[in-house]
């Protein structure tokens, strides 16, 4: 097409020649997850008022379609920062089980209110949100038999240390390479885990290139980064791209244009996909030994995930 054209522009799906098998789904770099604004994903999929108040959470319509291609039905779900539980939600209905975490006693409470709200609509009941600080995840893995068990982990990365914009910041490392080592450390063999990553800024506003040093961080556990994905938070009209923007981020973009700072306003959040290796390297460390044999027993397809909250009283979940 050249350039002086004036029929529309198409994105070209692929599609299977005559005759040939056809393919269950097919993947995208581009998501089209934008077409209805974030409190209408809310409201017709019967969450509570309050999971709007969530900020950062990771829309329903994106964690439906990640949980819809990278993980199995009957597969385990994790999000490890769930925040209102748009998360574990999603993979309730999508018939998979869901274990949420949070730190955040609000976001436990709307979470819990979420799941069970789902349940009663008659999604799937094996999910659960559990109660714990971020320095205390992996620990509290380990004690309800989560290592090594999840087939997708669906997180996005919260506010962080940010650093001033001139100079690297060792605390904005430190925290992404804390995250994906829980990460890691969740996956079954050949899991995925999906990062769902918005702009972050620091002080001066300048962009941070997090997507970078995720995969970084990635790379030093031994994921295998698959893909960078774009998933849309912006409606598509025709060729165009409608942003959702809300009044405070317009305001936002106003002030910043006025002050000679231009930002565009945000139309999709970066997804980057990373795969666990096949085959997890047994290591000399024996405290893990009981977890590999928990897993050598349990990682069969639909095998429910059995929390022992009896003996650790720290743990909440949905009844």
């Amino acid at each position: 097409m050249t350039r002086n054209s004036r029929r529309p522009i198409r994105w070209a799906v692929p599609v299977p020649a005559p005759g040939a098998p056809r393919r269950r789904s097919v993947r995208l770099s581009v998501w089209t997850t934008g077409q209805r604004d974030r409190s209408a994903q809310l409201r017709d999929r019967g969450y509570v008022p309050d999971t709007g108040t969530d900020l950062e959470q990771i829309p329903p319509a994106v964690a439906a379609h990640a949980i819809a291609h990278y993980s199995r039905s009957g597969g385990l779900v994790v999000d490890p920062d769930c925040g209102a539980g748009t998360v574990p939600t999603e993979a309730l209905r999508s018939g998979r089980h869901a274990v949420g975490m949070t730190a955040d006693t609000q976001w436990w409470r709307v979470a819990r209110a979420n799941l069970t709200a789902a349940k009663h609509a008659g999604a799937w009941t094996d999910g659960s949100v559990l109660d714990t600080s971020p320095h205390r995840s992996l620990t509290a893995a380990r004690d309800v038999g989560l290592v090594r068990r999840a087939d997708l982990v669906l997180t996005t990365i919260r506010t962080l240390p940010l650093p001033d914009g001139r100079s690297p910041d060792p605390d904005l490392e430190s925290a992404v390479a804390a995250r994906v080592r829980l990460w890691s450390a969740l996956l079954r063999p050949g899991g995925h885990a999906v990062v769902i990553l918005r702009p972050h800024r620091s002080a001066d506003g300048t962009l941070l290139d997090l997507p970078t040093a995720v995969l970084d961080a990635a790379v030093a556990v031994g994921l295998t980064p698959l893909d960078r994905c774009v998933a849309l938070i912006a409606g598509l009209r025709g060729t165009r791209i409608a942003p959702r923007a809300t009044s405070t981020e317009r305001r936002a973009a106003d002030r910043a244009r006025a002050a000679g700072a231009p930002t565009a306003l945000v139309a999709h959040h970066t997804a980057l996909i990373l795969r666990a290796p096949d085959v997890i390297e047994r290591r000399l460390d024996r405290s893990l030994t009981a977890w590999r044999a928990v897993r050598s027993r349990t990682d069969l397809p639909g095998h429910p995930v059995v929390l022992d909250h009896d003996r650790y009283p720290w743990g909440r979940t949905v009844a």
